[in-house]
């Protein structure tokens, strides 16, 4: 029997308190012990990639307090109670089913009559034969010529996940000859975005995706309406180039103003859609979909790893222990992403909503009050761009942030340079790895202001290179990693009442239903 309980109440959290402090990086990392410490604290993960923490505040006492942590927390079962198809987001009242987007963990999942697993690869099948007809030439525009382009229309996860993803492997698509459109994103309702998305789209040559579960979100529709206006004054049928990613019920979904319609339901969340059609769609054109399938594989198999109930051999549950008794019990409430992959750009942002919108939770998953801080601010930049920023604070501020590094062995193309013995990757990687000591060990200096405290703790997750399936093992193990933190802080991971507010007041202004300072700011803006 699964039991929700508060993270405060349970004695394994409580025996964690007592180790507060006894971890010490400038001496645990410091000569042979850091040595054996990088040897020794590491976990495989899938796509060839590893968790390395040899870096944080942890040792094989506080280890073992954490792996009774999981234990008493009963995050295994609770990951199988999910998978299994259980009401786990219990204030929408609904499944939370994202991992059947690649693949089936445990029993079949029975939802509105229908198999769900076979829904999701349904659609997948359907996106598949839709995108070779495309890149075959069997689905034209109107003169018969091929499409080259295709556009995303979204906002929130139906932009932030395929975007990033789109990025982290277009390099590495163009590399090896499977790059078959490019692909753009228009996602703000600022104005200035679709415009500028647009100058530099042939229409004539572009397919535009409409994403939008209900079919009803404002921004995107609005977004649509640019484009539409931009096809009808080309002279083009709107028809034969957009196509709509939403649900089955939606206003969009049996349209005749759309070349075709795939299909996702209110069991994904936005954050977690990048596996469904939200993300399949745009991927699949732009790469073709064995490239796609190949970025669900990696998905696959590192949820399987995230299913197992040993946290040493389980890197997202391990991930997600140590970064709650870093927020719990070492009291650090911000943590940086870095990347040191330039094609992960726009991964830390995917991460902040997916972490930020997940956990930033102030009642627990039955709506009371909790005694203790849950989520964690997440930013970043890909490095080394982040150290020319803002690592003078992370070294040397006041606060301490702990850090999680992303690097690889190897680029995603064959073009390099050799300067001064050493090629641009050699320089990356070396770069990456003095950062991880720096900031375990600092350094002394007779200035002060030359000083490095050290003691800042920090992880990397490193492969060989960003493939699809490395690419797709990265993602998932972010997604369980937080999962299994909301699991511990015993909030609802998988609502995000937090940003409807704000819709309905501007809702308001735009019905010119306002008063007090809501009347006086719109008037700013002369509305």
């Amino acid at each position: 029997m699964v039991a929700w309980k508060n993270l405060d109440t349970l004695d394994s959290y409580q025996a964690l308190q007592e180790t507060k402090g006894s971890v010490k990086l400038t001496e645990v990392m410091a000569g042979e012990s850091g040595a054996e410490r990088v040897r020794k604290y590491a976990v495989p993960m899938a796509g060839g990639l590893s968790y390395h923490y040899a870096a944080k505040k942890v040792d094989d006492v506080i280890l073992e307090k954490l792996a009774a942590l999981a234990k008493e927390a009963q995050l295994c079962e609770k990951f199988e109670e999910l998978y299994n198809g259980a009401v786990i987001n219990l204030t929408e009242n609904r499944h939370v089913l994202h991992h059947l987007c690649r693949g089936q963990l445990g029993k079949q999942v029975m939802a509105d009559g229908v198999d769900k697993r076979e829904f999701y690869k349904g659609e997948q099948d359907k996106i598949a034969a839709f995108a070779n007809k495309v890149h075959a030439g069997e689905i034209t525009n109107e003169k018969g010529e091929k499409f080259n382009t295709v556009v995303q229309i979204g906002i929130g996860g139906s932009d932030l996940g395929p975007r990033a993803i789109y990025l982290a492997l277009e390099n590495w698509a163009a590399t090896h000859n499977t790059l078959k459109m490019e692909a753009k994103f228009i996602s703000n309702v600022d104005p200035d975005d679709p415009v500028g998305v647009l100058r530099g789209v042939d229409v004539e040559h572009a397919l535009f995706i409409v994403v939008s579960k209900s079919g009803t979100t404002l921004e995107t529709l609005t977004n649509e309406s640019f484009v539409k206006d931009a096809l009808e004054k080309a002279g083009l049928d709107v028809s034969k180039h957009m196509l709509a990613v939403t649900s089955e019920t939606s206003p969009m979904a049996k349209n005749s103003g759309y070349l075709a319609a795939f299909f996702m339901d209110d069991y994904i969340g936005g954050r977690y859609s990048t596996a469904s059609a939200v993300g399949g769609a745009v991927l699949s054109l732009a790469f073709g979909p064995e490239v796609f399938a190949s970025f669900l594989d990696g998905m696959a198999a590192e949820d399987k790893l995230s299913a197992g109930d040993d946290p040493m051999k389980n890197p997202a549950m391990l991930d997600a222990l140590i970064s709650v008794y870093e927020r719990n019990v070492l009291g650090y409430p911000v943590t940086a992403l870095l990347p040191y992959s330039q094609a992960l750009s726009r991964f830390p942002a995917h991460l902040q909503q997916a972490s930020m919108e997940s956990n930033g939770k102030s009642v627990n998953r039955f709506g009371e009050s909790m005694n203790y801080v849950t989520g964690e601010v997440i930013f970043g930049e890909p490095g080394t761009n982040g150290q020319h920023s803002f690592y003078q604070l992370l070294h040397q501020g006041t606060d301490i942030i702990p850090l999680q590094f992303i690097g690889f062995r190897k680029s995603q193309n064959e073009k390099d340079v050799e300067v001064k013995g050493s090629t641009s990757q050699t320089k990356l990687n070396a770069n990456v790895a003095a950062q991880m000591v720096a900031f375990a060990c600092g350094k002394t200096d007779e200035n002060p202001a030359k000083c490095f405290a050290g003691d800042r703790p920090s992880s990397i997750i490193i492969g060989d290179q960003l493939t699809p399936e490395a690419c797709g093992a990265l993602l998932a193990h972010y997604e369980n990693k937080f999962m299994y933190q909301g699991f511990l802080w015993n909030v609802n991971s998988f609502d995000q009442e937090g940003v409807q507010l704000g819709k309905v007041l501007a809702n308001r202004v735009l019905d010119h239903n306002t008063d007090g300072a809501l009347k006086e700011f719109a008037a700013l803006f002369g509305i």
